[in-house]
């Protein structure tokens, strides 16, 4: 059988294509594709993409690294962002800067990183008080970030610092969301441009005050900055200070953002599930009666892990990662052009119906027995670019989930659903919360 054209997905308007459905509704656009194939194509203005969602093609995908790479115009709008840094590399440059990265996120540390994890976590919520909502989205982004600085490049970051760092990268994942569909804008003199710009320069500059820091301080704490100021190439060389910078503004972003949004997602899933969230207090009075929850607490929180598991599921931060082909080529029998971007989303991956009974429901019990579908459940990515810090970030969001849940009950401010910001990270968006008191829980 000959190789033919993927389907176009119906709904596409002349000159627009499916522009209007990306900007405007991007999710319930993308639950309509897998009824049109696997590879569907869809166009954005003159532009074609190719989204898939199936286990075999987002695994052939991912894993076919001469056939397709992290090239094309996607990923140069991304590198403006993050460098040449490990989450946006071509994969010719990857092993090396991998191999630089590794050592940071090895198994012996983690517990010593968790120390900043739970000490950041108790810092938080101090400052939270009864009755007075917290926008929770915000706050997940503020504790991640406080720990991804302390743990992976041993500095403090004054509140004002942090705060200016968030709002950029809040500007930053959004902006660069709509350049990925929208290339255009970037060509218009509009005060969204000129925000984009002053936030870019911003975030280029909180990097460089973290590696500034650390370098003004001279000790070698055995961190990853650490590590990477003392990499050399073949020829022994050491990293250039744009290339440095670009993996700090990697590794701020991939344990700040991703975590928090994970994060934020589990804390108002549980809200709106009494039965979840009774177990969840259930489990974190037995084991934590009233502290702060540690490394140690680990194995004996499984549905406290389970919760994150399943928000992860439904809401996968990295929701859509993309690559492009460096050759013609054949994919599920369909032809692909050499050039071409295909869209490996996991967002539709981990809610097909065949890998996961009533894909939209929140349920943390579908992990209990025997733990996910071979090759349905890949939140941290797949293959030799999947996240180097899976474990770090999943042992943050269950530590932090079970010191919140020790001490409050959270209720959302408003009524309605929250309406998710697909971006770069896939986040919740603004989330006001209202903490109140457990007085039936512990007190230690």
């Amino acid at each position: 059988m000959h190789a033919t054209r993927p389907v176009l997905a119906p709904g596409g308007l002349p000159l627009l294509g499916h522009l209007p459905a990306l900007l405007s509704r991007p999710l319930a656009f993308l639950d309509t594709l897998p009824a049109h194939g696997d590879p569907v194509r869809i166009r954005v203005g003159p532009r074609e993409m190719y989204v898939v969602s199936g286990p075999e093609t987002v695994h052939r995908v991912l894993t076919d690294r001469a056939g397709y790479d992290r090239t094309g115009p996607l990923y140069a709008k991304i590198r403006t962002f993050l460098g040449n840094g490990l989450a946006s590399c071509p994969h010719a440059d990857h092993p090396r800067l991998r191999r630089i990265v590794q050592p940071a996120f090895r198994p012996a540390l983690l517990p010593h990183y968790a120390e900043a994890m739970t000490a950041e976590t108790t810092a938080l919520l101090a400052r939270w008080r009864e009755g007075r909502a917290v926008d929770v989205t915000r706050e997940a982004f503020r504790l991640t970030t406080a720990v991804a600085v302390r743990t992976l490049f041993s500095a403090g970051l004054h509140p004002r610092a942090a705060e200016d760092l968030r709002a950029a990268l809040d500007v930053l994942l959004r902006g660069l969301y709509l350049r990925v569909v929208l290339p255009a804008a970037d060509l218009l003199p509009t005060p969204a441009r000129r925000t984009y710009r002053r936030a870019l320069a911003t975030w280029h500059a909180g990097v460089a005050a973290i590696v500034a820091d650390h370098r003004a301080r001279g000790i070698d704490r055995g961190d990853v900055l650490a590590l990477l100021l003392a990499a050399r190439d073949e020829d022994g060389r050491p990293l250039a200070e744009r290339e440095l910078a670009d993996q700090v503004a990697t590794l701020v972003l991939a344990g700040a953002e991703t975590t928090s949004a994970a994060l934020a997602w589990s804390l108002r899933l549980v809200a709106e599930h009494p039965e979840a969230e009774r177990k969840l207090h259930a489990e974190v009075d037995a084991v934590l009666a009233g502290r702060p929850a540690r490394w140690e607490d680990l194995p004996q929180l499984p549905h406290t892990a389970r919760v994150i598991d399943e928000a992860l599921r439904l809401y996968p931060p990295a929701w859509a990662i993309s690559r492009t082909t460096t050759r013609p080529t054949e994919l599920a029998g369909a032809r692909l052009p050499a050039g071409a971007l295909v869209v490996c989303c996991l967002y539709l991956l981990q809610r097909r119906p065949e890998l996961f009974p009533r894909p939209g429901e929140f349920d943390p019990d579908r992990f209990a027995d025997g733990g996910p579908p071979r090759g349905g459940y890949l939140p941290f990515g797949f293959g030799a670019t999947k996240c180097p810090g899976d474990r770090f970030g999943r042992a943050e969001a269950v530590l932090a989930l079970a010191t919140v849940a020790g001490r409050w009950r959270l209720r959302p401010a408003a009524p309605g659903p929250v309406r998710p910001e697909p971006r770069l990270v896939l986040s919740p968006g603004p989330q006001p919360m209202v903490p109140h008191s457990r007085p039936g829980a512990p007190t230690g």
